[in-house]
């Protein structure tokens, strides 16, 4: 999830464990199946689950699992098989993750926002043979003969099955997709065993609090921060799935915190400071649990953050873990300390910062992170030759465990390690992991360009983005086509921001390519933006109302009635924003799909003004002040 960290250097160079509070032994609280049926035995009526199409109690929630899992036991699903989940945010998404979990099988996690092309891969590359879809979903999950879609309606009122026996904590619990950087996403194995030892962590390192909590499920199921939500459900915790337009909507959500009570929110620092603006909590209510990671909070927000703290608004916990160590590895209290750093590893999870030799590194000095514990994966699905590179042997522990090379750098100091950045091309943006070279290898794949280049910079139209720079020539592809290859065979949040033609890409000394001496992407005009079309007027009060808030939301002008949003500089935090914006100005919820699938101003207005849309609205001009 966000930072990591550090070690102490003894005489002999071997760095001792970070000592876990004392408690509980790691796993002897039962399996996961073992817990949920003690939270059902001991609170059926408590609330499980609410969501926007409703709320479940855990008895509930328990036959309704059952009868799935029923249904694919009787389709073959069982240990070490891999069934895709490709749900709506409701009841029925946690119905059908926990109902693939008790028929023993693993949950392969399918965002149905993603492109057809990549879900076709993701559920080939991995094995999965039955997929869960509900009406919303099936037209956008690709299935075939490899793998079969099933109506989660259909399968919930299935008679009762005599239960599967627990899976053991070495079986396949869930496999979960990350970028890759040969140009195609690979997948992490996760065992049951990880989960659980996730699950002890967070309430023996104090992160679950004590009495039962309301969660607010705020991650995308394609996300690993999604697992340390659900995983609450097992101690009896209420878990608040937040709707998509919820999420995406700052003054939404801020609102969601005290309508639905909640105690605990999950949350990336990008998705948490425009929310801060909004957050006012109500006279009386206890402070917020806020398990922020996914990427490093910067120390304007970790003031902002104490100072809140100090005000009794809120209680910040910085979270570091990378997706093959189960979630979070490392914790630290932001009050705590003046600095961004990330905190001590939780209970039962070791963490060495180590030099290229293996050797701890002094305090002050670079070095790499690597965690080791029951929470490491087991590895990547179907990529043996990466797994042996970055899953290694700890020579520290003398018992044949593994330790996983994160390619973070970080320097050791007393309050915890200081996050460094990585060693290598991949980059975090809005709590995502991303693998540049994955966007350079689908462009170069897709469009035959040979010389492209993608980079994260604070300088693209719009704010922090991925900025692609290509060798523009006779029978190169346009911007424009290199942006609809990225739209069609990438996630939304791996398509750059802008595409940047340029006459060459400059080199270091090595003969690498020179990152830092590109040129900056600029406003976007009429050929460097990438094929934007001459200028068209609005014409229409919706299109003159979009025309504004676009201008405000991309710092772009004029602003016209064939212009593409994201050609523009728009990239998903500025989509959530414009939906935010529009939401207030309609009166009414604008999808974030919307935007997604209307990226061209005029596309975007007959949405709106369709039966499908939010329908009438005010005088464009009067809300042309409104933020």
């Amino acid at each position: 999830m966000a930072d990591s960290p550090s070690v102490t250097v003894t005489d002999d160079h071997v760095p001792p464990a970070y000592s876990p509070p004392h408690g509980t032994p790691p796993g002897s609280r039962g399996t996961l199946q073992e817990r949920f049926a003690h939270v059902v035995d001991r609170f059926p009526d408590r609330t499980a689950v609410v969501a926007e199409d409703g709320h479940l109690s855990f008895a509930e929630l328990d036959r309704r699992s059952d009868a799935v899992a029923a249904a694919l036991r009787a389709r073959g699903a069982g240990p070490e098989t891999v069934v895709g989940l490709c749900l709506r945010r409701g009841t029925g998404l946690v119905t059908g993750l926990l109902g693939i979990l008790k028929s023993g099988a693993a949950y392969l996690p399918l965002d149905p926002a993603h492109p057809g092309e990549r879900l076709s891969f993701m559920l080939s590359d991995s094995g999965a043979f039955l997929v869960l879809v509900d009406s919303g979903t099936a037209g956008r999950c690709p299935t075939g003969p490899g793998a079969r879609a099933l109506r989660l309606e259909r399968l919930t009122e299935a008679p009762p099955a005599p239960a599967a026996p627990a899976p053991h904590p070495a079986h396949l619990a869930y496999t979960l997709f990350t970028s890759g950087s040969t140009g195609r996403p690979k997948s992490v194995a996760v065992q049951h065993g990880s989960v659980t030892e996730l699950l002890d962590a967070l309430e023996r390192g104090g992160l679950t609090g004590t009495g039962p909590a309301r969660v607010g499920w705020n991650a995308s199921i394609s996300f690993d921060a999604s697992v340390q939500q659900w995983v609450r459900l097992f101690r009896g915790d209420t878990l608040v799935l937040l709707s998509e337009k919820t999420r995406s909507d700052p003054a939404e959500l801020a609102a969601a915190i005290d309508t639905e009570s909640l105690t605990d929110l999950d949350i990336t620092p990008s998705h948490l400071s425009p929310l801060l603006d909004h957050y006012r909590p109500a006279p009386g209510r206890p402070p917020l649990r806020l398990l922020i990671g996914g990427e490093v909070i910067v120390p304007a927000l970790w003031d902002r953050l104490r100072e809140l703290a100090r005000g009794g608004a809120v209680v910040p916990v910085n979270l570091y873990g990378p997706t093959e160590c189960t979630v979070d590895a490392t914790a630290a209290p932001v009050p705590d300390a003046t600095a961004p750093h990330l905190g001590a590893p939780l209970p039962g999870v070791r963490v060495y910062v180590l030099d290229a030799r293996l050797r701890p590194v002094p305090d002050g000095e670079p070095g790499e992170i690597y965690v080791a514990g029951p929470g490491v994966a087991r590895g990547y699905h179907a990529r043996p030759g990466l797994t042996a590179q970055r899953f290694v042997a700890d020579p520290f522990a003398a018992d044949g465990s593994r330790m996983y090379r994160t390619g973070d750098r970080a320097r050791p100091g007393p309050a915890g390690p200081e996050y460094l950045g990585r060693s290598d091309g991949q980059v975090k943006l809005r709590g995502y992991r991303i693998e540049l070279g994955e966007i350079e290898g689908v462009l170069s794949r897709e469009t035959g360009t040979r010389h492209v280049i993608a980079s994260v910079r604070e300088d693209c139209p719009g704010g922090r983005g991925i900025a692609v720079h290509y060798v523009a020539g006779a029978g190169t592809p346009t911007a424009a086509e290199l942006h609809r290859a990225a739209r069609d065979h990438l996630p939304p949040y791996m398509v750059p921001a802008v595409f940047v033609p340029v006459e060459r890409i400059p080199t270091t000394v090595s003969g690498k390519a020179d990152r830092a001496a590109l040129p900056p992407p600029g406003t976007p005009g009429p050929d460097a933006a990438g094929g934007r079309p001459e200028y068209v007027s609005p014409r229409g009060a919706t299109e003159t109302m979009l025309a504004e808030a676009w201008s405000d939301v991309l710092g772009v002008r004029p602003v016209g009635a064939t212009d593409d949003f994201f050609r523009l500089g728009g990239q998903s935090l500025l989509a959530i924003r414009l939906a935010g914006r529009l939401r207030r100005a309609l009166g009414r919820a604008v999808p974030l799909v919307a935007v997604f699938e209307n990226p061209r101003l005029r596309d975007l207005a007959a949405y709106l003004d369709g039966p499908g849309g939010p329908g009438e609205h005010p005088d464009p001009h009067a809300r042309a002040g409104e933020r």
